[in-house]
C-alpha cells in the first residue's frame, strides 16, 4: 500500500496550476495528508540584470512579490470539499525548479503533483520545463497534469 504523508503542489497561479491543485487536493483527502502549496517567486536579479532599470530597490521588488505570492496562496484551495485539509503554504524566492526540490526534500514530501504548460519545439528550447527539471531531479514520485486535460471525474 502505497501512504501519502505529504503532498506538495508547486503553483504559479496558472489554469496549468490549478489543474494540478484539483489532483492534489483530491489525492489529499483519499489519503488524508497534509497538502503543501508552494509558490516560487523569481528572483528579480534574474529577471532585471540592470538594477537601476526599474527605479525601485530589487529588494522592495523582490518583497512585494513576495506579499502578493502569500495573499494569494492564503485563497487557495478555493475548491468545493477542500476545507477540512490540512494545508501548508509557503513562498520562496529562487529559481523554480530548484526550490521546488529544496522544499519537498526538507518537508519530506511523499508525491509532488505539478502542472505543465505542454511548450513543444522553440519555446520550449528557450523557457525550458520547470516540471521536467522536477521529473529529473525529485526525491520523490512526481504526477504531471496537463492542460487541457481529460475531465477529471469524481466517484459516485
Amino acid at each position: 500500500m502505497i501512504e501519502l504523508k505529504r503532498i506538495l503542489v508547486p503553483t504559479d497561479f496558472s489554469e496549468f496550476g490549478e489543474q494540478a491543485l484539483i489532483y492534489g487536493c483530491e489525492l489529499a483527502k483519499r489519503f488524508n495528508a497534509e497538502l503543501h502549496l508552494l509558490n516560487v517567486v523569481q528572483d528579480a536579479v534574474a529577471m532585471f540584470p540592470e538594477p537601476n532599470m526599474m527605479g525601485t530597490s530589487m529588494n522592495d521588488l523582490v518583497s512585494d512579490m513576495q506579499s502578493l505570492a502569500k495573499k494569494q496562496l492564503e485563497e487557495m484551495p478555493d475548491l468545493p470539499g477542500t476545507k477540512d485539509l490540512k494545508v501548508v503554504r509557503e513562498v520562496r524566492v529562487g529559481p523554480a525548479f530548484l526550490e521546488i526540490i529544496r522544499y519537498a526534500n526538507k518537508a519530506k514530501i511523499d508525491l509532488i503533483v505539478i502542472g505543465t504548460h505542454g511548450r513543444t519545439g522553440i519555446k520550449h528550447m528557450l523557457l525550458g520545463s520547470v516540471a521536467e527539471k522536477v521529473v529529473r531531479k525529485a526525491p520523490c514520485p512526481v504526477l504531471t497534469v496537463s492542460h487541457p486535460e481529460r475531465e477529471f471525474v469524481m466517484p459516485t
